[in-house]
């Protein structure tokens, strides 16, 4: 967003902003946009909570787990390849 200027008011010494019609940033700048719990090896998403690595989900979207997944709805593409794999234990990879 470009920057624009702005006159200060000033009222009993302290300076205040006029009123203006700025609309605020919803994003926090790392991808909320798309703020989905994703599917990801436990193992790995345990590790990066305490080395900050990142991991890499079922769709292929790679971050650093930070955020309680219970708050966000599960990613519909991790799900899908989720429910496709076979049951049974996990390959390891």
């Amino acid at each position: 967003m470009p920057a624009r200027s702005v006159d200060l008011v000033s009222v009993s010494g302290t300076k205040i902003l006029p009123e203006s019609d700025v609309t605020p940033r919803l994003s926090h700048g790392d991808g909320d946009h798309e703020r989905f719990s994703h599917f990801a090896d436990k193992n790995k998403i345990t590790e990066s909570y305490v080395t900050g690595a990142p991991v890499r989900a079922l769709c292929g979207k790679v971050w650093v787990p930070s955020r309680d997944p219970k708050k966000y709805p599960v990613c519909p593409e991790c799900k899908e390849i989720y429910e496709g794999l076979p049951k049974g234990e996990p390959s390891g990879e």
